[in-house]
This record gives structure tokens, C-alpha cells and sequence, in this order.
């Protein structure tokens, strides 16, 4: 199962995927493409005669590539050798950049999430931020791959981004300095003496692993006192499923986990916990929000259906395809192609409307206007974005069931009301065996 990938942007935060075919055995060329082929040809020909400058034909044949790709849905995307090697690096979790993951949007380069840590999320970079000028220099309409470029560079160097906030549309210059990126996918600590806090961050190559050790040191630091545990996933933009199934696993005593399925029902797959939990029959809340995405939406719905968590905060993202990377050869790079959806334990796709948590809780007090906007930051407002199979529609804009109160001063709404309601439940458990006992 390893290399299938479901993160949420458009490359350049991911990597490693199935390699489905490979230059040495490509996939069948049928009779009815071959006019459409001369047709192409045809074209080259004509701007490599008749254009008014002379064409980097190679730039030019990856953009009419990935221009295919682009047009089928967000998630399917040409990466050239070089964008190749940096996608693998990225999903190595050590990399050099400003940590952002990004996606496309209408010609304007999207933020998904910071990630934790990072120059990015020093300097209050946001999910749904718009990038739209790197050192000054317009990225407005560039392709995606060359927009990224521009952020790169060495360690230490600066590079200041313009970045395009809310509906209407204020701009900020930020000046952040590269840095080697090295994601912390999983960190913990411990809530007063007795709750557990995981901070899942990312699915990459690193996650079970370090969702392993974060354990054992709750374990080691608690013991029997743990009486609970929060997993927060919120701007989490998801990664490998692999990473994603283990970590339900840790929390599922066997069972299923998720399941694929390709077009006309082929390509079926059905993923698993193993016999047996990393984590006591202890109360467990997830945190989400809107930018919590298809791995982290793998995890929170699996752990929604299978009865073992209690999902709170706001809907998440709504991606709910899988995509694999099909190697071209050293020299001609990779594609990322969508070729499957992704399914939770009841069978429900959450493609375009997301998780619905069990308790809405909103992190903050809401405008009219912010509200109106947190329907915008969705995998259902991309362009060319995959219907849901069952015709459902993602929620409307809404004011949340729950708010923080009138002058609320505390640093983190949802953190305090998942603490509450995991104390809440091992209370009533308690007092539940309690009575067991006495009969």
C-alpha cells in the first residue's frame, strides 16, 4: 500500500506515490486519440514556425502536459524532473524552503496550510492566504511549478511574499527568511496531569514513527493517569494513506480503516487495523477544521464511524480522491493522476462536503462576512473539482452551533472545549463502571 498518495494541494508539499506504470511499460495508445495527436502536432508545428519569438519548446510541451492534467481535476498535475525530486524530498520531511503547502486557484497561487513551525507559520501566514508576488515580481497566472521556484532558494536567504487576505482582498508584504524545514508530523504533551494532546501535522514518511514515540512518552509520562486523549489535526493538508491508516490503527482494535475504489468500480481496496490498539479504551476527541484534508479527513471519518472518537470543530476540507504518481523515466519526470475515491468504514464518500464533526465549535467569534467566507476555503470551490458520487451538496454558510462567548480571552477555543468534553466522558465512564461494580 505504500506510495499512494491523497494530499490536498497541487504538489510541492507531497511526494512519493504508486508508480501504476513506467516508461518501460506505458499504457495502451487507442485508435480514437490518434487525430487529436496530429492535431497537436499539427499546432507545435505552427507556433514553432509562425510565433512572434523563438518557443522553448520544452517548456512549452510540459505546460500543454500539465495543462491536460489540470483540466481533469485539481489534484492531477505534471511534475518535471526537477519539481519530481523536490516532491520526494518534501515527503521525506526535511526540506528547504518557508514550509507552505500550496494549491492552484483561477491563476492565483492558494495557501492550504502552514505547516507547524515553519517561516510560514512564524511570520502568520494563513490558510486561504492568496501568494500573489514574490520580491515584488508578479506570479499572477504563472504555472504553478514556476510560482514554487520563486520561493525557493538557499538557507538564510530572504524573500519577501505579498499576500492577498479576505474577500476584500487586503494585501501585506511578508518578509521571511528560507530555513531548512524539518516537519514535526507528530508532537505531544500533557494537558494538566491526566489528558493527552497529539498534534498530527502532516502525512509523511516520518508519521507513524513519530506517532509511535508520542505515544510511548505519553505512556511513559502518565501511566495510569491518562484518562484521555486529544488528536488535533486542524490545517492538516493530509499526505501518504498509508500513514493515514496506521494512524487510525493506533486507535482500532481491527476493522476497516478506509477503502478505494477506480473508475467502474475497478482498482477496488480495503484497508484494515491490525488486531489489537496502541491506546487504551480511554475517551478520544478529534479536532478538525476547514483546512483539515483528505488524509486527516481518512483518520477523523474513520474514527467518527468506527465509534472510537468524538469529532468536534468545524467541516473539513472535502477531498476524497486518491491520486498515484506515474514515473516517465529519470529524465522525463512524473505525473500525479487521480485514479481513485476514497470511502469511510460506512461506505460514504466525503468528496466536495468533508467531515461534519459531531459538536460544530468555531475556534473564534464570527462576522457575517467571515462566515460567507469559510464556505470559499473548500475542495468544492476548485476548479474542476470531482462531484460526489451521491449528488450531496456540501453545507451552506451558517452561523456555528457553538462560538466562543462574548469576550472570550483565552488562546485556543477548541483546544478548551476538546479538554472539557474528553474530562466529560471519562467522568461518565467512570462513574459508569463504577455502577457495574457495585451490581
Amino acid at each position: 500500500m505504500r506510495g499512494i498518495f491523497i494530499g490536498a494541494g497541487i504538489g510541492f508539499a507531497f511526494g512519493l506515490s504508486t508508480f501504476a506504470w513506467s516508461a518501460n511499460n506505458p499504457p495502451p495508445v487507442r485508435d480514437p486519440t490518434y487525430p487529436h495527436l496530429e492535431l497537436f502536432t499539427d499546432v507545435l508545428a505552427r507556433v514553432q514556425a509562425h510565433y512572434v519569438t523563438e518557443v522553448d519548446v520544452e517548456r512549452a510541451m510540459e505546460a500543454a502536459i500539465d495543462g491536460m492534467l489540470t483540466s481533469l481535476d485539481p489534484h492531477s498535475n505534471y511534475m518535471n524532473p526537477a519539481e519530481f525530486a523536490d516532491s520526494r524530498e518534501q515527503m521525506s520531511g526535511e526540506y528547504t524552503g518557508l514550509g507552505i503547502e500550496v494549491t492552484m486557484e483561477e491563476g492565483l497561487v492558494k495557501v492550504v496550510s502552514p505547516f507547524d513551525d515553519t517561516p510560514a507559520a512564524r511570520a502568520g501566514v494563513q490558510p486561504g492566504d492568496y501568494i500573489t508576488a514574490v520580491n515584488g515580481v508578479s506570479i499572477v497566472g504563472l504555472p504553478l511549478s514556476d510560482a514554487v521556484r520563486s520561493l525557493r532558494g538557499e538557507v538564510g536567504t530572504s524573500v519577501t511574499i505579498t499576500i492577498a487576505r479576505g474577500e476584500a482582498g487586503e494585501t501585506l508584504d511578508l518578509t521571511l527568511a528560507r530555513d531548512r524545514v524539518q516537519s514535526r508530523a507528530v508532537s505531544h504533551r500533557v494537558e494538566g496531569t491526566d489528558i493527552g494532546y497529539l498534534r498530527v501535522a502532516a502525512f509523511n514518511e516520518r508519521t507513524t514513527d513519530a506517532l509511535q514515540r508520542s505515544l510511548r512518552a505519553l505512556r511513559s509520562e502518565m501511566g495510569s493517569r491518562m484518562r484521555g486523549i486529544v488528536i488535533d489535526l486542524r490545517n492538516n493538508p493530509g499526505g501518504y494513506l498509508d500513514q493515514a491508516v496506521n494512524v487510525a490503527d493506533a486507535f482500532l482494535d481491527g476493522g476497516e480503516v478506509v477503502s478505494t475504489r477506480g473508475r467502474d468500480g475497478l482498482d477496488f481496496g480495503r484497508y484494515g487495523a491490525k488486531p489489537g490498539t496502541l491506546v487504551p479504551d480511554i475517551p478520544v476527541v478529534v479536532i478538525i477544521n476547514g483546512a483539515s484534508a483528505s488524509a486527516a479527513e481518512v483518520v477523523a471519518g474513520a474514527l467518527q464511524d468506527r465509534e472510537r472518537a468524538t469529532i468536534i470543530g468545524m467541516r473539513s476540507f472535502g477531498k476524497g480522491s486518491v491520486q498515484s504518481e506515474i514515473t516517465l523515466g529519470a529524465q522525463r519526470g512524473a505525473l500525479r493522476l487521480t485514479t481513485s475515491r476514497y470511502y469511510t468504514p460506512s461506505g460514504r464518500s466525503i468528496q466536495g462536503t468533508g467531515i461534519t464533526p459531531d459538536l460544530e465549535i468555531a475556534q473564534q467569534r464570527l462576522t457575517d462576512e467571515e462566515i460567507r467566507r469559510i464556505n470559499l476555503r473548500s475542495e468544492a470551490t476548485l476548479p474542476n473539482a470531482l462531484e460526489n458520487e451521491s449528488g450531496e451538496a456540501r453545507e451552506g454558510p451558517h452561523i456555528p452551533a457553538e462560538m466562543p462567548p462574548e469576550g472570550y480571552a483565552g488562546e485556543d477555543y477548541q483546544l478548551e472545549r476538546a479538554l472539557q468534553i474528553v474530562r466529560e466522558k471519562a467522568d461518565a465512564g467512570r462513574r459508569l463502571a463504577s455502577r457495574s461494580n457495585a451490581g
